[in-house]
């Protein structure tokens, strides 16, 4: 239970850092109706969004942390995290970026990594 509530806590903390991350290009965009907001605001309002994401990044290490009982070493949280992050990218961008596409090489690339996982958990 503590590796499925981390792994749920880690996804819900990555939409908050992708949307703090990225989503100010698509929504504070030249095209958009918010061209002209003040870059400190943009930076303001990522950082109330990525708020959010400690809110929930905090307890899914502590929860899944062997340090703290948890069933993860700290090579495997951040390997996870990693992986997690991207699975999130992709799904942000394909949902917000209509038109951003994706070529074989960041499909091997992402690959390389979930074997990353494969091979950090497996020792």
């Amino acid at each position: 239970m503590k590796a499925f509530n981390t792994i749920a806590l880690l996804l819900l903390s990555n939409s908050f850092m992708t949307l703090a991350w990225y989503g100010h290009l698509k929504f504070f965009s030249k095209d958009s109706n918010h061209a002209a907001t003040p870059l400190w605001m943009i930076i303001l309002l990522s950082w109330g969004i990525a708020f959010f994401e400690y809110c929930f990044q905090v307890p899914a290490n502590r929860i899944g942390s062997s340090e703290t009982g948890g069933p993860f070493s700290l090579v495997q949280l951040k390997v996870l995290q990693e992986v997690i992050t991207l699975v999130v990218f992709v799904i942000f961008s394909k949902l917000v970026f209509h038109n951003l596409q994706f070529s074989l090489n960041h499909f091997i690339g992402f690959a390389l990594l979930v074997g990353a996982v494969y091979f950090i958990f497996k020792g």
